[in-house]
């Protein structure tokens, strides 16, 4: 064999052991802990522990692949200017633990393999004073081949980061508190809790996000950047980051809780990646990720307990604020008994055999529901929910103020609750207005009937909604259009749009308390008038017309116009003062020939013809008319159009 053919098989099969080598990542997270300040040289230094936990799939993934993560390649950047701090290529890991597979089911035959490690590494830094805060990044390739909710999974790696707020704050990262799942089962409900604890009591929430790309098949292993925060991974439809996997009902993720649930329907490996913002005094301070796949097999369970759970709290089938009777749905499958225990403490005949049992509670409270499917028998299942009685609540709300356009409207809560403080109010004002005060202030902008919605809260969560309709007067006050006549002649005003006016200023006009005065106009000139309007309904607004009085009758006709569509002198249109009736109204192009007709001027000529548009140019105009004296006459110009 020649050394030129070795060469390239050594290649080729490089790049395949590279590829195979960086596919057992499973996922990864970094948090880190503030461990207090030291002067060294004079200069101050703040103290942090940052942790990199990266889990391995031990039972697939190759020994030399899981060899390469030790040691680790971590880095440190500035968070503003991106710039390295500290590069560390040879961090070992303190730790590599098998995670526990914390499941067991008697009733599940088909329990799938599993070996999943855990490897940790630290590193202390001692950081600078900043205000920009700073970055560690680590990356490694390359993800499984065999997840279905990413696009070319096989070919993408990974990054796992942590943030570390400007020095001045004085934080250590939340940290989750439990495993990843490794198996989920098919058509089963899912309960996992994913959150956080935080030794800052700082306020946490959580939700679903993207997972970031790292190193490449061809750089396994490379040196740290920093993070390119929108390079993320392209996920195949219908599959995104907030719905990572599909299910019914849908796989999510309480903000509040952290607690995920929903019944996948999918078989297959799937992307998930988890964030927990870290909130103090209403300011998010930082954001953990959690990255790991969720496996989704089918495991054959027969008999599955479910209670639904219709509350937003933790493992809450339902928070009942009306009254003492709750109704019990039950979701489980394979079952043919039940028999459910109503969690009374110190009261042995609360329970039932029945589906779907009503039990009336002696008192509010906090009670743990358990629902037992098929007891006694070879394979029973079992589930706990709690439910909160806590009645009774009863959102409310009255309302006062002009009902006009523009003016404000109070809005005061009226809910009632036995277990107060009301803590929480949601407004929708139906015009897309919302706010979340106890007594807000809205303006309506136009008038109409608006469906206004409040949405309370107690301190116990019972949650209830009030609806009424708020009817604004549909208030335009309209003085009319201007307009133009000769001396000599009258005008019928024609005001509109309430039941009171008041015209200002007087002159000329015989009565200004009315809508509809005369004004007499005896001489030339120009007049503006306002008028006030009051509604029936105590609306006021105003408008203005203006009167222009000339000599005598005259068309006024305008040079040019630009028909392009922008609403702004778009039709040629002469306008007529003083004149009893139009003849024709025409317009010719430069050849004569005739490319407008019509016998009224509301129009006008649109720059068109046969439905095609006129070139830009000079066209003819004719206008024939009878004067208000019954003598017939007739006018003639050109006009510029213009494109």
């Amino acid at each position: 064999m020649n050394s030129r053919l070795f060469t390239i098989l050594v290649f080729l099969c490089s790049l395949s052991v590279f590829k195979a080598e960086g596919s057992h990542i499973v996922g990864g997270e970094a948090t880190y802990v503030y461990l207090g300040d030291t002067v060294f040289s004079g200069q101050l230094f703040h103290k942090y522990q940052v942790s990199l936990s990266i889990y391995e799939d031990c039972l697939n993934g190759q020994p030399a692949a899981i060899a390469q993560d030790n040691p680790a390649l971590m880095g440190i950047f500035n968070a503003v200017t991106k710039l390295p701090y500290q590069i560390d290529t040879n961090v070992s890991y303190i730790s590599s633990l098998s995670v526990p597979i914390n499941f067991s089911n008697n009733c599940v035959s088909n329990i799938p393999a599993t070996c999943l490690l855990k490897k940790t590494f630290v590193k202390k830094y001692y950081l600078p004073t900043s205000t920009d805060g700073y970055i560690m990044a680590y990356e490694r390739c390359c993800r499984n081949a065999s997840i279905l909710n990413v696009s070319n999974p096989g070919d993408e790696g990974s990054t796992y980061y942590c943030y570390i707020p400007p020095t001045t704050i004085h934080n250590n990262s939340a940290v989750f508190k439990n495993y990843p799942p490794q198996i989920i089962c098919l058509n089963n409900p899912l309960y996992y809790d994913n959150s956080a604890a935080d030794t800052d009591g700082d306020s946490l929430s959580y939700g679903f996000c993207a997972g970031l790309k790292g190193a490449s098949d061809m750089d396994i292993r490379p040196m740290p950047y920093y993070p390119n925060f929108g390079d993320t991974v392209v996920y195949v439809p219908p599959y995104s980051a907030q719905t990572p996997i599909t299910g019914f009902p849908p796989v999510h993720i309480n903000p509040v809780t952290g607690l995920i649930t929903g019944t996948p329907n999918r078989i297959g490996r799937f992307l998930v990646t988890v964030f927990c913002n870290e909130y103090r005094s209403g300011v998010l301070i930082n954001t953990i990720k959690r990255e790991f796949q969720f496996v989704v097999t089918d495991c054959s369970k027969v008999v599955v307990a479910d209670i639904p759970q219709y509350s937003t709290d933790f493992n809450t089938y339902i928070v009942d604020c009306a009254d003492y009777t709750v109704h019990f749905v039950n979701t489980s499958k394979g079952g043919f008994a039940y028999h459910w225990d109503f969690g009374v403490p110190g009261v042995a005949n609360d329970t039932s055999d029945d589906f779907e049992p009503n039990f009336i509670y002696p008192d509010t409270g906090t009670f743990t529901v358990k629902l037992v499917v098929n007891p006694g028998s070879t394979c029973p299942d079992s589930i706990n929910r709690l439910v909160k009685v806590y009645p009774k609540f009863l959102a409310a709300f009255s309302d006062s103020g002009r009902q006009c356009p523009g003016s404000p409207v109070s809005f005061i809560d009226q809910s009632t609750a036995t277990i107060k403080p009301i803590t929480e109010w949601q407004w929708n004002f139906g015009d897309g207005g919302v706010s979340s005060d106890e007594n807000p202030v809205h303006s309506f902008a136009y008038g109409g009937t608006f469906n206004v919605m409040l949405i309370s809260k107690n301190v116990k969560n019972c949650v209830d909604t009030a609806i009424r309709q708020v009817i604004v007067e549909t208030f335009k006050p309209f003085a009319g259009d201007d307009t133009i006549i000769v001396k000599g002649e009258n005008i019928l005003f024609n005001a509109q749009g309430g039941i009171q006016y008041t015209w200002s200023p007087p002159t000329n006009l015989n009565d200004t308390t009315i809508y509809n005065p005369i004004g007499t106009y005896p001489d030339t000139g120009h007049f503006m008038y306002m008028v006030h309007v009051i509604s029936k309904f105590g609306c006021t607004g105003d408008d203005t017309i203006k009167v222009t009085v000339v000599g005598q009758s005259e068309f006024v006709v305008p040079t040019g116009f630009t028909p392009n569509g922008d609403g702004l002198n778009d039709y040629f249109r002469p306008i007529a003062v003083g004149y009893r009736s139009l003849n024709y109204f025409r317009v010719f192009d430069r050849w004569g020939e005739r490319v407008y007709n019509s016998t009224s001027l509301e129009v006008g000529w649109d720059g068109s013809y046969g439905n095609k548009k006129c070139e830009m140019g000079t066209y003819f105009w004719e206008i024939s008319y009878t004067d208000r004296f019954g003598k017939d006459g007739f006018q003639k110009g050109d006009v510029t159009l213009i494109r």
